[in-house]
């Protein structure tokens, strides 16, 4: 019979051992976890075909000797339970599939048994039933017992074995491999059907279609675009429907329009983001803003970073042409001695080290930036793509009310992806940045004004979906969280 086990590290490699050595017709018989990997017992199904050809041979046997086993003694016929006749019988009567569960109860249940001899405690070992029945005295010899009286023998209490009770038979546990492979298919099934399900209700709206890949196309997350469209009431017609779509959105973008501007607001701010997005520039813009309603003494400028060539001469340029001088601080130490000597200045600025968020140096910046009077200005590129974007917003994360200011707007071809940022972070936007004229590409944050202009209709592009493909961009997607979303 050619049965083989197979060893592999996981459950697919030794399926594929076993289809390469029994081809097609592979069966498995069982499977089971071992310290090296999953062993796969299988065979062929020329096995079993010829398994089918003994056991139809075996009949016709049968048939032919039943006679002979007829007219057999009944002694005869009352065999023994045990007895590998019966068994072999038993065997070749079996057909195709109950031979599959028999090999597997037969193995499963010796594997069982050697688990159970393992695991057993030893105890104190009895005497064989053989050695009890050796020891018993042997009556005497005919002639003997004539000669003398029998002496009286005490009957011997021969202990009988325990009655077995079979081992239960156990399951194969499945690999981890398998499961791991189950649960993933059951994942891709759930989002498909939900992915069906969403596409088949907005077949049944096309409005809610149209507003949808308007969305994605402004650059705004499957995952805020679908939790809009959730809520949206479905009695509207296509422009009450964009006109809502605007109003919540303009609506969950924070800004500080209902305050004072955040140069006549005052205080001290330090800009922190990645390199590149302008914060030296911002900075200069808002001690330009500051110098110009309340004079060159209300402001007072710091700057951190040590790494850029230039950066510090590059602050003291923009002092230069504004009356205010640029301090350097290199530690923690000086950046509060420098603090404590700009106490009276209306507003002071820290222009500080541009980082990735998986740069090193970052714990230690955060850590210099942690006063109490420090507050933390988020700067984000709003030409960023919407990855980088969420990255560096969750980078640079602090408890408390989270302040942003969104630069280089004239570069831009999309500013649906800063937005969108802004909106599921529930950042406050501070202010944008319109170009690089020094005080004057400055605006305050108009959350309607910025919503218009995400939602334009931009130049077409190769990374805009169409309808086709709005499956793959809500499949994978999240709703957010109810509390999140003011609809």
């Amino acid at each position: 019979m050619n049965i083989q086990r197979f060893t592999a590290p996981t459950a697919r490699e030794a399926l594929s051992k076993a289809r390469m050595t029994f081809g097609d017709g592979t069966l498995i018989l069982s499977n089971r976890p071992t310290a090296s990997g999953v062993e796969v017992v299988a065979t062929g199904e020329d096995t079993l075909e010829a398994l089918d050809r003994n056991d139809q041979q075996a009949r016709q046997n049968l048939n032919q000797n039943q006679r002979q086993l007829a007219a057999k003694a009944a002694p005869a016929m009352r065999a023994d339970p045990d007895s590998q006749v019966i068994e072999d019988t038993a065997q070749l009567a079996m057909s195709t599939l109950s031979f599959q569960d028999y090999v597997r109860e037969r193995m499963l249940r010796r594997r069982h048994e050697a688990m159970a001899v393992q695991t057993a405690t030893p105890a104190t070992p009895a005497v064989p039933e053989r050695q009890e029945r050796t020891q018993t005295p042997r009556a005497p010899a005919p002639a003997a017992r004539a000669a003398s009286p029998a002496p009286e023998i005490a009957p011997i209490q021969v202990k009988k074995p325990a009655p077995r009770t079979p081992a239960p038979v156990a399951t194969a546990a499945p690999s981890q491999g398998i499961v791991d492979e189950l649960q993933a298919m059951k994942a891709l099934i759930e989002d498909r059907f939900n992915t069906l399900t969403w596409l088949g209700q907005a077949r049944q709206n096309p409005i809610h279609a149209n507003l949808m890949l308007k969305l994605i196309r402004a650059g705004y997350s499957p995952a805020l675009a679908r939790t809009i469209m959730e809520r949206m009431p479905e009695d509207l017609n296509a422009a009450d429907a964009t006109h809502w779509v605007m109003e919540v959105l303009t609506r969950n973008l924070r800004t500080d329009a209902g305050a004072s501007a955040i140069h006549d607001e005052g205080g001290t701010y330090a800009l922190v983001g990645a390199t590149g997005v302008g914060k030296t520039t911002t900075a200069a813009k808002l001690a330009g803003l500051c110098a110009r309603a309340h004079g060159p003494a209300s402001v007072g400028l710091i700057t951190l970073d040590t790494y850029r060539v230039g950066a510090h001469e590059q602050l003291r340029t923009y002092g230069r042409m504004l009356g205010v001088v640029a301090h350097l601080a290199h530690d923690r130490a000086a950046l509060q001695d420098l603090l404590g000597l700009l106490a009276n200045k209306k507003m002071v600025l820290i222009d500080t080290t541009g980082l990735a968020p998986n740069d090193p140096r970052k714990r230690d910046m955060m850590d210099m930036l942690d006063l109490p009077e420090v507050n933390r200005l988020l700067v984000l590129n709003a030409g960023g793509h919407g990855d980088t974007l969420d990255d560096m917003v969750s980078s640079f994360k602090t408890v408390g009310m989270q302040q942003t200011i969104l630069s280089k707007t004239d570069e831009a071809s999309k500013i649906g992806p800063a937005l969108d940022a802004t909106i599921r972070h529930q950042l406050v936007l501070r202010g944008v940045t319109t170009g690089q004229k020094v005080p004057e590409d400055w605006e305050r944050a108009d959350a309607a004004n910025l919503i218009a202009m995400s939602m334009r209709a931009p130049a077409k592009s190769a990374f805009d979906p169409k309808v086709t493909d709005l499956g793959f961009f809500f499949a994978q997607s999240s709703p957010m969280q109810p509390g999140q979303l003011h609809a």
